[in-house]
């Protein structure tokens, strides 16, 4: 199976459609409060619009409750959930099948506690106190090998064009996920020859994995 690679923290339809041009096959669209890389509605859809026959369309949430996870779907187009927050596997099984949890890693307990969640993916990402993702920080690719064996993983956390080969081939995920990776040093805005470069090495490390 093809290896899935997601751009995630795009604010704009351009960096959108660039993100489509380099190769990837979603892009992630972040709605949380909190996030330096959030959007409001009316930008997410028209994302949604520009790119949805080109790329996979999915939206980083945290902590709302389902009918604002649909109504959310409904007003921008986006069928594919992310699920950052504290959210529990009976609403990642509510809002099934097009949604997904992601879950800091940093131990085994923390696997351990990824098993508990339904649905058709699992993200790993690091797992930063007082932080929902999109850190840029790494964790220990080791700890989710066996995981990946059980379950479509997509990996993520501090991923880059200079390290994703490695990552593919030492837990050959089904999929990886990049934002801060592939930025300019403005945390809304994405680098074209680095989303180019991280989807290149992205696809050599599958191919050599």
């Amino acid at each position: 199976m093809a290896l899935w690679i997601k751009i995630c923290g795009v604010t704009s339809v351009e960096d959108a459609l660039l993100a489509a041009q380099s190769g990837a096959d979603a892009v992630g669209v972040n709605f949380v409060a909190s996030s330096k890389r959030r959007v409001e509605i009316e930008t997410g859809a028209a994302i949604a619009a520009a790119v949805a026959k080109l790329v996979e369309l999915v939206a980083v949430v945290a902590d709302r409750p389902l009918a604002e996870l649909e109504e959310l779907r409904d007003r921008t187009g986006i069928e594919w959930l992310q699920l950052h927050g504290s959210e529990g596997p009976e609403l990642v099984h509510e809002a099934m099948p097009y949604a997904y949890k992601a879950v800091g890693i940093a131990t085994p307990d923390d696997v351990a506690f990824a098993r508990s969640y339904p649905g058709k993916r699992l993200l790993a990402d690091a797992k930063v106190d007082g932080e929902l993702g999109g850190t840029g920080r790494s964790f220990d690719w080791r700890l989710v090998r066996e995981l990946a064996l059980e379950r479509p993983v997509v990996l993520a956390g501090g991923l880059k064009p200079d390290n994703v080969a490695e990552a593919v081939r030492s837990v050959r995920p089904y999929g990886v996920d990049v934002a801060s990776g592939v930025e300019s040093g403005d945390p809304r805005r994405k680098d074209p020859d680095r989303m180019k470069a991280f989807v290149r090495a992205a696809r050599s490390g599958s191919e050599s994995a």
